[in-house]
This record gives C-alpha cells, sequence and structure tokens, in this order.
C-alpha cells in the first residue's frame, strides 16, 4: 500500500468511526457491559494509541534504528496485518485483557474534547506519512506490544484496521 492509499484509508476508517461517535449519547458514552469498556474508553483507547505513535515517529530516525533495528523480511499487506493482529489477540486474550485494564473512564463532558484530540492526531499521522521517505516507512521498526516490532508502514496501517476494529465493536454494541 503507498502513502496514499493508506492516508485515504486512515480517513476512510476514522469518518466512520466520528459518525458513529456523533449519534453516541451520554449514557451510551459512560455505560458498557460488566467487565467490558463503555464507548468513551474505546476512543479515549484510539486516541492514546494515535497520540503514542505519533510521539514514537516525532524521535530523529537515527535514533528509532539504533533503538529499534530496521526490517529484516519482506513487508506484509494490510490483509497480512489484519490476519497476524487478529491471530495474536486470540493466542494472548489475558496479556491483552490485562494491557487494556488500566484505562480511565472518561465523562461525557470529555467527549468533545477527546473526539478533538482524536482528530488532531490522526490528522498528524496522516500529514507524517506523507512527509517519511518510502525506505524509512519500509525499514524502521516500532514496537507494537501486542505485534512485536514492526515496520513504521505496517503499523500505520494496522491502526487503520485498529480503528475498524474498535469502530466495529462499538457498532455492534451501541447499534
Amino acid at each position: 500500500m503507498n502513502k496514499d492509499q493508506i492516508v485515504a484509508i486512515l480517513e476512510e476508517k476514522h469518518v466512520h468511526l466520528f459518525e458513529h461517535i456523533a449519534q453516541c449519547s451520554d449514557k451510551e458514552w459512560n455505560d458498557g457491559p460488566s467487565e467490558k469498556w463503555t464507548f468513551g474508553q474505546h476512543v479515549l483507547h484510539l486516541s492514546e494509541s494515535l497520540t503514542l505513535l505519533n510521539k514514537a515517529l516525532s524521535y530523529p530516525k537515527f535514533i528509532l534504528k539504533y533503538k529499534f533495528g530496521i526490517a529484516n523480511r519482506p513487508l506484509r499487506d494490510y490483509d497480512e496485518i489484519v490476519l497476524r493482529y487478529k491471530e495474536k489477540l486470540a493466542a494472548n486474550k489475558d496479556r491483552a485483557k490485562q494491557f487494556n485494564s488500566k484505562l480511565s473512564m472518561p465523562s461525557a463532558q470529555e467527549k468533545e474534547k477527546l473526539v478533538r484530540i482524536l482528530q488532531l492526531q490522526k490528522n498528524k499521522l496522516q500529514k507524517t506519512t506523507l512527509k517519511w521517505k518510502d525506505k524509512d516507512l519500509d525499514r524502521l521498526l516500532i514496537p507494537h506490544p501486542l505485534m512485536g516490532r514492526m515496520p513504521v508502514r505496517e503499523i500505520i496501517m494496522w491502526t487503520a484496521h485498529h480503528t475498524e476494529h474498535h469502530t466495529q465493536i462499538l457498532k455492534n454494541k451501541y447499534s
């Protein structure tokens, strides 16, 4: 997937999410099934995920190379990344549950601010994606808590799927 296609899929997946958030009532924002996230927690998680990725991508490239290395395998396409993520989630349910247990619960009053942050972080990621050289997107690695080190291009594509994944969960719970 080239940079323009990545930017487009990020936009598409976030448009669906923002449309669904716009329909969310304050009650839905705060309520969630027992032992599951609320609507607001899903949005907070996505916002924090984008913020962390953007922070990682703001480091000088030589630091990323030194700290995490360079890719030693061919790039995966979008469908391969999605499949690998689903496999990792299924194989690591307890680990994922533990990782996600520390998420705070944003109030309905924070909804508008959180949506603005999510929009800004998405825009920042799109601009960063377009600025990076293809060779750096393909070679430099950054860590993912579940999937391990991934080339930057792959983790940005994964971000589009991650947004779709949570949007689908919200649609299934609150539609």
